[in-house]
């Protein structure tokens, strides 16, 4: 341990005098032949330069060692401007690095939060069964999450915004886990495309799906979801299925809740032309339903 002790000190050793100035180099050696003799006449080597530590240099831009006072205010700010100007990223260059470090924590936190749900959902063992029917995805918008329909076990009633009981359950618990984050959540409403019979010019699959929208946010609430945190709940209809192939398939009719990042949700409060999700597209506003409409007939359960 001492042998290698002592190999360490002398290759640093040998490091400093390979990375010391000549200048410096006869310095410190004409010190300590004569220190008075050089402390005396100045000049390189003696601490020329103004700093309060003996020998210290002014200049911390130099790369041949100490610079004469002359030298230093002549040249000292023009190079450490110059210094800066290497270093520091213009102003739009410096706007874009910082936009994006904070897309990538927005990001981060979003990705914990999905990990968050995933947690809760598989430690409950009246969730569990339900996991497969919750699809969860970092999209451009934030995060999206839906709960899609099975062939056997639906969300809702047929043709109906009454959920059944374990769909209660799981927004409920969706809802209190959005608090995690200071994201507001945008809330659409799907349905697959098999329509009623009185076709659009009565109760039809947009005031359905709006309604169903409205119906998982109230669960939502109910679960812990912070006022102010919803600023959007559409219904979408059967205009975006999951399964485009196959527009009446089960998994076409879901509620899908996306927890806006910063820039979503600055366009979808300004308006400003950029198409949000699925969630963000043209349709029917639960707010806009009017009162007493009853469905008619249908052609197949929703």
């Amino acid at each position: 341990a001492d042998f290698v002790t002592a190999m360490m000190a002398f290759f640093l050793l040998m490091w400093l005098l390979g990375s010391t100035a000549q200048g410096d180099l006869q310095g410190i050696a004409d010190f300590f032949s004569s220190p008075l003799k050089v402390a005396m006449a100045g000049g390189s080597g003696a601490g020329d330069a103004t700093s309060p530590i003996v020998g210290g240099g002014q200049d911390l831009t130099r790369s041949v060692g100490q610079v004469k006072r002359g030298d230093v205010d002549g040249k000292r700010s023009m190079n450490i401007e110059a210094a800066k100007g290497a270093t520091r990223p213009s102003g739009d260059e410096g706007t874009d690095a910082a936009k994006k470090t904070e897309q990538r924590r927005e990001r981060a936190k979003l990705e914990d939060l999905k990990g968050q749900i995933e947690a809760v959902i598989e430690a409950s063992p009246s969730l569990r069964p339900f996991k497969n029917q919750l699809l969860l995805d970092i999209t451009t918008e934030g995060l999206r999450i839906q709960i899609v329909d099975e062939q056997n076990r639906p969300m809702f009633d047929s043709s109906s915004a009454s959920l059944k009981p374990y769909t209660q359950e799981l927004l409920r618990a969706i809802g209190a886990t959005l608090n995690g984050v200071d994201n507001t959540v945008s809330l659409s409403g799907h349905t697959d495309s098999t329509r009623y019979a009185g076709g659009e010019r009565g109760f039809s699959n947009w005031e359905l799906s709006a309604n169903r929208a409205n119906a998982s946010r109230r669960e939502l609430v109910a679960g812990g979801l912070a006022e102010g945190k919803m600023v959007r709940v559409v219904g979408l209809a059967d205009t975006f299925p999951l399964d485009p192939a196959n527009p009446a398939a089960p998994i076409n009719r879901r509620i899908s809740i996306i927890v806006l990042n910063k820039e979503a949700e600055a366009a979808l409060r300004t308006a400003g032309g950029r198409k949000l999700d699925v969630s963000s597209e043209s349709g029917v506003d639960a707010s806009d339903i009017q009162a007493g409409l009853k469905p008619g007939g249908r052609a197949a359960p929703h």
